[in-house]
């Protein structure tokens, strides 16, 4: 089968890129023909603050890709969607809803003749738009068939199109790193990723315990200033490290071992790569029960669990994490992923839709 996937690669960065590099390389393995259209200019800056791009890929780069797709140009989103005549299926990668009008030109391009997928990592942001849904309905509604990665985004995308909606678990797309593993008890704790709101970094800050240290590590998408100034309002200033800005892969290990577990004080979340990044270093994850977080934490095992937008209930379950041995038992019942059933899967529900 020939497909076209659009979405970001290298040298773009994060997970959505590696997930449409490894999608690429999945669907290759199993002797399909596989092309990226990808991003020469994927969003205006004042759409994305943090760091679009990378000097050094995070795994093994795609070969089989196209770099022409440009915000600016219009022209260039048709012309990329008659490129795409000659495949059996066409995959749209959606991380966000400013994709939607290049995604609508490219349809436009491909006409009538090729199965379409909105690929729809959210279907509508966390923090939203007045514009979110307009456009993500008249995304959907153009397209043959929508793939989501849980039930609740599920049921948003049903309320947005009659079309088709298949479900699959995001499958793992980790960064290609050595994990270097530590049997010390460091009495800190790791908030690693981009830092907004709905992330509940301000949950942590007013949660830490006594005693217990925390580095942020993380691109911040606005915030910093207020971040630093509860850090200060709470008297954390010498027992919090920030680390604002992108982490290379290549940081990633030497990060992790410092810490004793990675946090995720969700107040909301659909599909993260966190818990099994944490699992990857050899580190148990404390999470909320949201989203897809609480399906990869086996609490009192791997980790532990905790309600979300609780600042006492996250307090009392790192103390109870912090209880003597409880770190390295918790440490003891981490095992790394093992990817392959969780592609293959996805690869299926993906071409079934």
């Amino acid at each position: 089968m020939r497909i076209a996937i659009v979405g970001p690669t290298y040298p773009y960065k994060g997970g959505g890129a590696q997930h449409t590099t490894e999608l690429a390389h999945r669907l290759s393995a199993q002797g399909h023909d596989v092309v990226i259209e990808s991003w020469r200019a994927q969003y205006p800056s004042f759409l994305y603050p943090g760091q679009q791009t990378i000097s050094t890929p995070e795994g093994t780069p795609y070969l089989n890709t196209v770099r022409k797709l440009d915000w600016r140009r219009p022209d260039g989103w048709v012309a990329a969607g008659r490129r795409m005549r000659s495949a059996d299926v066409v995959v749209l990668a959606v991380l966000s809803p400013v994709q939607v009008p290049p995604y609508l030109g490219i349809l436009a391009g491909i006409g009538r003749r090729i199965r379409t997928i909105a690929l729809c990592h959210n279907v509508l942001p966390h923090e939203r738009k007045p514009y979110d849904e307009p456009l993500m309905k008249a995304l959907l509604k153009r397209v043959d068939g929508v793939l989501t990665h849980s039930e609740q985004q599920a049921d948003l995308a049903r309320g947005l199109t009659d079309k088709p909606v298949g479900v699959a678990a995001m499958p793992p797309h980790l960064p290609s790193t050595t994990a270097e593993r530590s049997s010390q008890v460091h009495r800190r704790l790791l908030f690693f990723g981009i830092v907004r709101p709905y992330k509940g970094l301000d949950l942590l800050l007013r949660a830490l315990p006594d005693g217990v240290l925390l580095t942020v590590a993380g691109e911040f998408w606005g915030g910093l200033d207020e971040t630093k100034a509860l850090i200060s309002e709470l008297g954390l200033d010498e027992r919090v490290e920030l680390r604002p800005g992108y982490v290379a892969a290549e940081d990633v290990p030497r990060l992790f071992a410092s810490c004793d577990a990675l946090v995720l004080p969700y107040r909301s979340a659909t599909a993260s790569q966190n818990v099994w990044l944490g699992h990857e270093h050899g580190v148990p994850v404390i999470a909320t029960r949201v989203g897809a977080l609480a399906d990869h934490v086996t609490d009192g095992v791997d980790g532990l669990l905790v309600e979300p937008d609780d600042a006492d209930a996250l307090r009392r379950t790192i103390e109870r994490f912090y209880a003597s041995g409880e770190p390295e038992r918790l440490r003891s019942g981490v095992k790394a992923v093992d990817p392959e059933p969780f592609w293959s899967a996805y690869a299926g529900a993906l071409l079934a839709v």
